[in-house]
């Protein structure tokens, strides 16, 4: 059995005991109306604002058959070399565009990059494959809107949809130039890692993972889907450069891994990084706990790397007592092709 007393410092404990004060672990257990109110109430208490200069517009892509609200934010401090495109986390169920809004202003203060934060439309009124429908609709709706490369990112189930829209955009003329994934769940192997290492870790549990799965598809069989686990496609080629950040602490932190050995193995670019001792959903605390605030610098300067078509990260997989990035100061700068 995990030790999460020493794997866990104070500080993210803290961070866990006021989630669970306004999200608690039962909550999958509530009404979906419920669990919505619940969540919502959650980050707006974490919510910590707009870095100065950074202004935000919502907009609506209208579709043949519904709409899909989006949310722009453009610093002053612009950088034109890409755009971000940011899909949401929570379980394709919770969450939309309020629920991660103040990760996406600081995304773009930090990077200077304009991002487009997608609301796409959650389970179970709207079941797989509307989420990833959407997600693809936003990312061409953006590819037409905009004359500059576009920089997939997402959290948890907004990973997921972003390494499945990377997926199917290979062939675009507008493809993706990288994609950011944190914390994702992909559709890896449930039976070994980090599923069977944590399958009662704060803030996700499996039980968690089977309530998500089955209410996004409606316990339909999705296996072999690559819009709904990109990890089952037969072809990891032509792929854009990919970082992924896990947490230790988290059942889907093997997927990270399994994510970066396929890519690697099929000649492509790629980096995982477990964060040692974190938890899922370790975004809101990136103001309150020192390791959360080093991996949301992490998760920032890759950003900024993959929207410049830079590669400072090793071209091979790591050994396993490489645990960070190295100093700017000491890594090679690659051009992406």
């Amino acid at each position: 059995m995990t030790d999460y007393e020493k794997l866990i410092d104070a500080e993210t404990w803290a961070f866990i005991d006021r989630t669970n004060s306004f999200y608690p672990p039962e909550t999958i257990d509530y009404t979906i109306d419920q669990q919505r109110a619940v969540y919502d109430r959650m980050c707006r208490e974490f919510f910590t604002g707009y870095p100065e200069g950074v202004s935000a517009e919502t907009k609506v892509i209208a579709l043949r058959d519904h709409n899909i609200p989006v949310r722009r934010y453009r610093a002053m401090k612009y950088d034109a070399h890409a755009v971000v495109i940011y899909y949401h986390g929570g379980g394709f169920v919770v969450g939309g565009l309020e629920s991660h809004d103040d990760v996406c202003a600081e995304i773009c203060y930090r990077t200077g990059f304009e991002v487009v934060s997608v609301d796409y439309r959650l389970s179970p009124e709207h079941k797989h494959p509307a989420a990833f429908d959407d997600a693809l609709a936003a990312f061409e709706w953006v590819a037409d809107g905009y004359d500059i490369p576009i920089v997939l990112a997402g959290d948890s189930a907004g990973g997921n949809l972003a390494a499945a829209v990377a997926h199917a955009t290979r062939k675009h003329p507008g493809k993706p130039i990288g994609q950011m994934l944190i914390y994702p769940g992909l559709g890896g192997d449930m039976t070994k890692g980090s599923y069977v290492k944590h399958p009662d870790a704060p803030m996700l549990t499996m039980r968690d993972l089977t309530f998500y799965k089955d209410i996004r598809t409606g316990g339909k069989d999705a296996t072999g889907d690559v819009s709904y686990m990109p990890l089952a496609d037969g072809d990891f080629t032509n792929l854009p450069p990919t970082v992924i950040i896990s947490a230790e602490c988290d059942p889907l932190s093997s997927d990270g891994e399994a994510y970066r050995d396929r890519m690697l193995a099929a000649g492509g670019k790629a980096w995982w990084h477990e964060e040692a001792g974190l938890v899922h959903g370790y975004l809101r605390a990136r103001h309150t706990v020192a390791r959360a605030r080093e991996s949301f610098s992490r998760i920032v300067d890759a950003i900024k790397m993959l929207g410049r078509k830079e590669w400072t990260h090793p071209l091979h997989p790591p050994v396993k007592s490489e645990m960070a990035r190295p100093s700017s100061s000491m890594a090679a700068v690659h051009p992406i092709d």
